[in-house]
């Protein structure tokens, strides 16, 4: 049983969710979701357990509390393990939506839970160890409450009271200690996971990617550099614009939509930068693949704690070299100088003078991109993940 509380496309957990159920049934194993009911919820066509929607809205104290526990979610848990009776269930994110009371379900009827974690939500409350769009480590050595001083959940206060008195509760309870393995994309995640004293085995094993979705399309060089993603403060897109417009060649595309946009627009206006940035707005994952392969390269400019980003992952795939920021675990994806270039996350000129060599050299993108490819054979394949992934199951029912 894969369990997430979002069960429609809306990040790369649901990616890694749905691809997994992919990869695991054309293995010939049964597998049902269990997730949160949404209008925008995909159909599988495999046995699907939905609770009730948890509207995060609500300014209802009594009702908002369900965030940190979910009775209903329980028992339609208990519910869902007694008709589907899985031999694991293997969780991704179900903090604040689903709540712990499904993992005490799991773990009351005696079923091993391993969990995928993608993102740093079992010691930061804000998940993404960020404070008002800085990198913050407090929460994770100190009191989780300083999220709430801090207003770190869209700067709002009972938001991010309610987070913190839920990441407090699942450290008190020792909720993540009760998987038999957590599974990180990234030594670095893995590092943070034991700082915060999570004392659960840690698995690292990076995500995987479909390769037969990414091989029918051509790859050319049509002289523009591609950053795809949200447009929001932690992926950095503001320092690319200024690392862009410091240098003279390419032009650089722009796919995605965030709270950004329009100081993005503004920034482009005001430095005469029309003619060499693009705006594509939202793109469906075929566009997406078309603009990738027909880039120069494809920028990473983030100044959060990435795990393991997808935006890095397919880009490999397709045979994409790859400018990035030295920051969380995307420097494990990247060789700098081999496949692309790391810098500083937040040095602007270094960013700039990177981009310029690359537009100035085409011969040492032929030769990044063809390390690329390599890279993702070597290390990214879903068989490769899948015999890994079978030990860890293997282990935890196993031990169970």
């Amino acid at each position: 049983m894969l369990v997430n509380k979002f069960h429609w496309n809306k990040g790369g957990s649901e990616t890694y969710y749905f691809e997994l159920g992919k990869m695991l049934k054309e293995h010939g194993h049964d597998v049902a979701y269990f997730s949160m009911y949404d209008e925008k919820n995909i159909v599988t066509g495999d046995k699907e357990y939905f609770v009730k929607k948890f509207d995060s809205s609500s300014k209802n104290i009594f009702k908002a509390f369900n965030v940190i526990y979910s009775k209903n979610n329980k028992e339609k848990m208990i519910e869902a393990l007694n008709e589907f009776k899985p031999d694991i269930v293997h969780v991704n994110l179900f903090q604040r939506q689903l709540t712990y009371s499904i993992i005490e379900a799991c773990i009351e009827l005696n079923i091993p839970v391993v969990q995928t974690a993608h993102d740093l939500q079992a010691v930061c409350p804000a998940s993404a160890m960020l404070c008002n769009g800085k990198i913050c480590s407090v929460c994770l050595e100190k009191s989780k409450y300083n999220c709430f001083k801090n207003k770190c959940i869209m700067n709002s206060r009972i938001k991010s009271l309610l987070t913190s008195i839920e990441c407090s509760k699942y450290k008190r309870r020792n909720i993540y200690n009760m998987f038999n393995t957590i599974i990180v994309p990234s030594n670095f995640s893995g590092n943070m996971l034991k700082k915060g004293n999570i004392s659960t085995k840690i698995c690292k094993l990076s995500n995987f990617v479909n390769f037969d979705d990414f091989s029918n399309e051509k790859i050319r060089d049509d002289d523009y550099a591609f950053y795809f993603g949200r447009l929001s403060i932690e992926k950095g897109i503001m320092n690319l614009l200024m690392a862009f417009s410091n240098q003279p060649n390419g032009k650089l595309y722009i796919a995605g939509t965030g709270p950004e946009k329009d100081k993005i627009i503004d920034y482009i206006n005001a430095n005469n930068l029309n003619d060499r940035v693009k705006l594509l707005g939202f793109l469906n994952k075929d566009d997406i693949v078309k603009y990738i392969s027909n880039s120069s390269f494809v920028v990473v400019p983030s100044i959060c704690y990435d795990n393991c980003p997808y935006s890095v992952l397919e880009s490999l795939v397709i045979g994409k070299p790859i400018i990035a920021s030295r920051i969380g675990g995307i420097p494990e994806l990247i060789d700098d100088n081999v496949n692309g270039f790391l810098y500083k996350f937040d040095d602007v000129d270094e960013l700039s003078e990177k981009i310029n060599k690359l537009f100035s050299n085409k011969n040492l993108r032929k030769k990044f991109s063809i390390n690329s490819k390599e890279r993702a054979i070597k290390n990214h394949s879903k068989e490769k993940y899948y015999d890994e992934l079978m030990k860890i199951y293997k282990e935890a029912i196993g031990g169970n």
